[in-house]
């Protein structure tokens, strides 16, 4: 059965250890051992070991039972469509000590480092939901912000990189540019863009 898009059920839900597969499902949908789970730009190697016994997807898992559980997840009637790993920034250790993504200021953001739209439901506005659920989520837990760090590609982006959004994406959000970084994705420099709750 086919829905039209005025049928069409969005929910965004945080990562909370009952929805763990459903994560699964997005990041990792192969069920490969080898895996990022989310964690290459959250926590170091060390971390992950403390954490998870050198298990990425058990360390990804520990971080579901925290306060604040380390992103959301974007459903489309049911079915887990999108991912953001969303938090605050003090909370994720390589982002809070990265030399080249620094703090535009002193406002206790919280960052998004990950969007991901599953295959097959790309192109379909998945993103703006997602987005929108991870504003709303930051919002219920006092974030004065949500900062993001896209690039500002001339057309189509690698794909590899493409985790990291786009300015258009981001705008289309409510986001502002107030910066830049000395970071660099598929060779672009990454901006700073935040929108003020």
């Amino acid at each position: 059965m086919s829905t039209t898009a005025q049928d069409t059920q969005w929910e965004t839900h945080p990562v909370t250890p009952d929805r763990f597969e459903d994560f699964a499902a997005i990041v990792n949908p192969t069920g490969r051992d080898k895996h990022c789970w989310c964690l290459s730009h959250r926590l170091r190697a060390k971390e992950i070991e403390e954490l998870g016994g050198g298990n990425r997807e058990t360390a990804m898992r520990k971080l579901c039972e925290r306060e604040n559980p380390p992103g959301v997840i974007a459903y489309r009637n049911g079915e887990p469509v999108g991912w953001c790993s969303i938090g605050p920034r003090a909370e994720i250790p390589l982002l809070a000590a990265s030399k080249l993504i620094r703090p535009v200021d002193g406002v206790p953001v919280w960052s998004i480092i990950c969007v991901v739209v599953r295959s097959g439901h790309r192109r379909q506005g998945v993103t703006k939901h997602l987005l929108e659920g991870a504003i709303a989520y930051a919002a219920s837990r006092g974030a004065p912000a949500v900062e993001a760090h896209p690039v500002d590609p001339d057309g189509r982006m690698d794909t590899t990189m493409a985790f990291v959004g786009t300015r258009a994406m981001f705008e289309r959000a409510g986001f502002r540019v107030i910066g830049t970084t000395d970071a660099v994705a598929s060779r672009m420099p990454r901006l700073v863009m935040r929108r003020d709750l």
